[in-house]
C-alpha cells in the first residue's frame, strides 16, 4: 500500500500513495496522468524528465516520490495552464521544436535559467542545458528561442 504523501502539483494540492523506492517520474506519468514529463534514459543523462521542485530543476527519473512530500512541484503541464508562456511561444516562433520529445525538459530548464539570469549569453545557455539531450535540432534554434524569451522580459516565463 505504501505511504501517503502530500504536495502541491502545478498549483493544486495532491495526495497519493507511493512505495518507498517509487520514482517521481512514474508517479507523475502513471498515477497523475501527466505524460508531458518524458521517460528518456532512466539514468539521469538526457534531461527529458526534468521538473521543478520548489523552483529548482530536478530529474524525476532519479528523484524518489517520497522526497516531494510537503513540497511544490511544477511540470510542463503546469507552465501553461491558461496560455502559453513567453518561453513556450518563442520555442514555437523560432522552430526550436522538431520531434518534441526533449522539449518539455528543455523548457523547464530554460524557465529555471531565466528566473535566475535575465540576460544569459549563448555560452551560458548552452552550459545550463548541457544535461538536456536533443538529437533533432542541434540546439541553434533552442538557444535563439531562449535568448529571444530573455529579451522579452521573461519574468512570466
Amino acid at each position: 500500500m505504501g505511504k501517503k504523501i502530500s504536495f502541491i502539483l502545478n498549483g493544486v494540492k495532491r495526495e497519493v500513495y507511493v512505495e518507498p523506492n517509487e520514482l517521481l517520474l512514474n508517479v507523475l506519468r502513471e498515477k497523475m496522468g501527466l505524460t508531458g514529463t518524458k521517460y528518456g534514459c532512466g539514468i539521469g543523462e538526457c534531461g527529458a524528465c526534468t521538473v521543478l521542485l520548489n523552483g529548482n530543476p530536478v530529474l524525476s527519473c532519479l528523484t524518489l516520490a517520497m522526497d516531494v512530500d510537503g513540497k511544490e512541484l511544477v511540470t510542463i503541464e503546469g507552465l501553461a495552464q491558461e496560455e502559453l508562456q513567453i518561453i513556450q511561444r518563442t520555442f514555437l516562433e523560432e522552430g526550436a521544436v522538431q520531434c518534441g520529445f526533449c522539449t518539455p525538459g528543455i523548457i523547464i530548464m530554460a524557465k529555471s535559467l531565466l528566473k535566475n539570469k535575465t540576460n544569459p549569453t549563448e555560452e551560458e545557455i548552452r552550459e545550463y542545458l548541457k544535461g538536456n539531450l536533443c538529437r533533432c535540432t542541434g540546439y541553434v534554434n533552442i538557444v535563439k528561442s531562449i535568448k529571444r524569451a530573455a529579451g522579452k522580459a521573461c519574468k512570466k516565463c
